[in-house]
């Protein structure tokens, strides 16, 4: 479902001696569960972001779905992003002036997929935001709104979710009904899940993990 092959990347950079971070090859099927560990510094959020085609592969080889990410053109790639990847950022990225429900129908728009609100009322239901669909983004407490941030990255039905320190500005009580969330929602769509943390509090909630 995904798989990584001689993967590296360095940052454009003045300073030639700007680090080039190395990945390990790795598979992971679909529906297979991933927690992406490393120190600060060691590549976390770049290998997520390659993973996602937020940025470009500078060597190696990434597949999804069979798709060899590396090889499409941007336009390609934006639409492959929008219909097969669901990002979930350490930060929200919530459109403040949209109300919850028009923050999830942005996801298929920009994806260019239909846009079904039956669809968004199911998913918010599955999370406990049915109630909460109409209501502004500033309204929601900071647990509600990484669950929305977290249906927003599942509406499409992706293959592929990333996560990227979704717990990391939680309490101990939100961060664990996240992470059962995030598992949770992966499973019932045969979703390959990776959570990129140094949250602790995650290391023995998914038993896989990628080192770097």
């Amino acid at each position: 479902m995904i798989s990584v092959e001689g993967l590296s990347y360095q940052y454009p950079s003045q300073n030639e001696a700007t680090k080039k971070i190395s990945f390990p090859d790795f598979k992971v099927a679909r529906g297979e569960q991933f927690i992406l560990l490393g120190q600060s510094g060691s590549g976390k959020t770049t290998l997520l972001h390659l993973l996602g085609g937020l940025i470009r592969a500078q060597q190696g080889n990434i597949k999804v779905e069979e798709i060899d990410i590396t090889q499409l053109s941007e336009i390609m790639l934006d639409q492959f992003r929008g219909k097969q990847v669901g990002f979930i950022f350490q930060k929200n990225h919530l459109i403040a002036s949209l109300s919850v429900r028009n923050n999830l129908l942005m996801a298929p728009f920009l994806a260019g997929k239909k846009q079904d609100r039956d669809r968004v009322d199911q998913v918010l239901e599955e999370l406990g935001l049915l109630e909460k669909r109409d209501s502004q983004i500033h309204q929601l407490s900071q647990g509600q709104a990484q669950r929305v941030a977290i249906a927003r990255a599942i509406i499409n039905k992706p293959a592929l979710i990333l996560a990227d320190e979704p717990t990391s500005a939680l309490d101990d009580t939100n961060c664990e009904k996240v992470i059962q969330l995030l598992t949770k929602v992966a499973s019932e769509n045969n979703a390959a899940l990776i959570v990129a943390t140094h949250d602790q509090r995650l290391k023995d909630k998914i038993a896989k993990k990628i080192i770097l």
